[in-house]
């Protein structure tokens, strides 16, 4: 009974490390979305279930609660660094956008919390 329970538990910890989200999307522009305020509205509006998605936004949508509560584990590099960089410009400059996101994917705010605490880290250094 105790190499079948070892069994299952390591064969799902491989699938866990496994499982990675579809690369696919790597390569959208974040600079381009962050600074188009109707490129960024139709994200937000997709997220939010206000608009229509298109396929990265929709594929988005679909792994962001699974993301947010697996500290993106099953994201590349790019998809880490691109969620931190829009979510850090919706934080920052857009705080409205943010609240409302906030609401639906992280009502804890646990996301807001650690990043302000990280800049605020950063800047002291500087």
């Amino acid at each position: 009974m105790r190499v079948v329970l070892i069994f299952a538990s390591l064969c799902g910890v491989l699938l866990a490390e496994e499982r990675k989200y579809t690369t696919k999307y790597d390569d959208v522009d974040v600079d381009s979305v962050i600074n188009s305020d109707r490129l960024l509205n139709g994200y937000v509006k997709c997220l939010l279930k206000e608009g229509p998605c298109t396929p990265d936004a929709a594929e988005l949508r679909k792994n962001l609660p699974d993301a947010l509560a697996t500290d993106c584990t099953a994201c590349s590099e790019a998809q880490k660094n691109a969620a931190n960089k829009i979510s850090q410009h919706l934080i920052d400059a857009k705080p409205e956008q943010w609240k409302r996101l906030e609401e639906v994917y992280d009502p804890s705010g646990i996301y807001r919390i650690q990043y302000l605490a990280n800049k605020s880290k950063t800047e002291s250094t500087d």
